[in-house]
């Protein structure tokens, strides 16, 4: 059987090691690290994950501010906030929770985000210096994440050939980006294969780590992996199961109980790659907050003198 992933622990250890920079950063700047999320509608599964972003915060000492706006929320209204947290020298990452309501244009609201503030690594800025290879980059955090659990749990992508299933721009593309830059976490071959792949399984059998990231169940099973493999399972999906007493559960997009029986390692839906997420958005406000109070340090000395 393979070994368990614990993103749980993972996470926790990763937090605990955050918290204690985010002191040490507050003791020698007098500076918090400061994070708002934005909200608009009353989407309950949102509502619930904006929460636990602005919980992780209070407990990795960082300043939180937690913005609801009503639904029917204009898009000018909302750019206005946005721009007002931009101007804002408390707030140093700024999170938009998706999707938004029809009215507002998505793409301009992420891209009106400061990209010194862009804590979810989405703006064009950052997408761009992550495809250059840019070391200081904000990068995406479930991507972030999925580096993060590979090099801590003794599965470093270096030199391997890693199938990443799914090519979306929140994952599959950035992880593919991460994977190949020099260094620490990198320095993988990285083949990114989709669902209109035309022959998915000579893809992931030939690869020594699996990344699935689809959201569809049981897209890659035991007959679609070779022995010794790793798997990371970003999948996230809710089915029907009577036998449960809430009559569903969550999968991922694995199937777990055959792969976990000829893999190295394998994450675990739940508790596998979703604990990190929230995790690399903390370590992205910590950097973003150290590079402007560094940038504001620095423009003062230029008008001091």
């Amino acid at each position: 059987m393979a070994d368990i992933i614990d993103g749980r622990a993972l996470a926790a250890e990763i937090r605990g090691e955050i918290r204690e920079e985010a002191e040490r950063f507050h003791e020698e700047t007098g500076v918090r690290p400061g994070l708002a999320t934005v909200l608009v509608g009353a989407d309950p599964a949102s509502d619930q994950y904006v929460r636990m972003k602005g919980k992780a915060a209070d407990a990795a000492s960082f300043h939180s501010r937690q913005i609801t706006l009503p639904g029917d929320t204009p898009h000018e209204q909302l750019l206005g906030v946005v721009q007002g947290l931009n101007a804002d020298p408390e707030i140093h990452g700024i999170l938009v929770q998706l999707p938004l309501p029809e009215q507002i244009d998505e793409d301009a609201i992420l891209e009106a985000v400061s990209p010194a503030k862009d804590v979810d690594g989405f703006h064009p800025v950052n997408v761009g210096r992550l495809a250059i290879g840019d070391d200081e980059v904000l990068a995406p955090c479930t991507p972030a994440g999925i580096v993060e659990m590979l090099v801590r749990s003794g599965h470093d992508p270096k030199g391997k050939h890693v199938v990443v299933v799914g090519r979306s721009n929140i994952v599959g593309k950035p992880l593919a980006l991460l994977l190949l830059r020099k260094g620490r976490g990198g320095d993988a071959t990285v083949t990114v294969a989709h669902s209109r792949t035309a022959d998915l399984a000579a893809m992931t059998r030939d690869a020594d780590i699996v990344v699935a990231a689809v959201g569809r169940p049981n897209t890659i099973t035991r007959e679609m992996v070779k022995e010794g493999v790793v798997v990371i399972d970003v999948g996230s999906n809710r089915i029907d199961d009577p036998s449960d007493e809430r009559g569903y559960r969550w999968v991922g997009d694995v199937d777990y109980d055959g792969v976990s029986r000829v893999a190295a390692a394998i994450t675990p839906v739940p508790g596998g790659v979703g604990p990190m997420t929230i995790t690399m958005l903390l370590r992205n406000t910590l950097e973003a907050a150290r590079r402007q109070v560094a940038g504001a340090g620095l423009a003062e000395g230029v008008v001091a003198s």
